[in-house]
């Protein structure tokens, strides 16, 4: 299955209520940032591309900085998925080769349509909430509006995302409504799986 959604969709609490029913969850943006953790090759040419300024003291990578960079310029941002996408498909690849059979695997991943990988996966599920939410929440996470919007506008639409979906998840209730939602789901998963035997 493959979850995606916007930034500040809620993709995460999707993912993590299907972990509790036992899914397999491959989170894009856990392999993203363990490709460029210390000592790697992935952060070692992420540095060499875009300067010692983007790391810290310690010598990770400094995320807000890079952020700053790439998504305030195209190039950039092209430059550097030119170095982790190939990382993170590598990784990706090594991870859904390791559950068992019969496991329903979840691939969260922000840039599914942005990736063209929406026919890759048996059920694309979308979890959507409305913009000024979406916003809400990520500056409760610290993330100032202007560099929220310039990550929204470097996203698929709500419009394209629907357009791949075979499942929507309005996420702009409760957390228990969202659960609702997710337990639903769990549950076509399963009868889907086995029905495929």
């Amino acid at each position: 299955m493959g979850l995606t959604g916007g930034i500040g969709s809620g993709k995460s609490a999707v993912s993590s209520r299907l972990a509790e029913h036992g899914a397999i969850v491959i989170d894009a943006d856990n392999l993203a940032r363990a490709v460029v953790a210390p000592g790697t090759p992935g952060l070692a040419a992420v540095a060499a591309a875009f300067g010692p300024g983007i790391l810290r003291p310690d010598g990770s990578l400094d995320r807000e900085q890079l952020g700053t960079v790439v998504f305030a310029d195209p190039a950039a941002r092209r430059r550097l998925e030119g170095i982790t996408h190939p990382l993170i498909r590598d990784e990706t690849a090594r991870q859904f080769s390791a559950p068992p059979p019969g496991a329903v695997v979840v691939h969260d991943i922000p840039l599914l349509v942005e990736a063209g990988m929406a026919k890759g996966y048996d059920v694309v599920v979308v979890v959507e909430a409305p913009r000024e939410l979406r916003l809400e929440r990520l500056a409760g996470r610290g993330l100032p509006r202007d560099q929220a919007e310039a990550r929204m506008a470097n996203q698929a639409s709500d419009e394209d995302r629907r357009a791949v979906a075979d499942v929507l998840l309005d996420n702009s209730g409760t957390l228990a409504d969202l659960h609702a939602q997710v337990d639903a789901l769990w549950l076509d998963l399963v009868a889907r799986r086995d029905a495929a035997g």
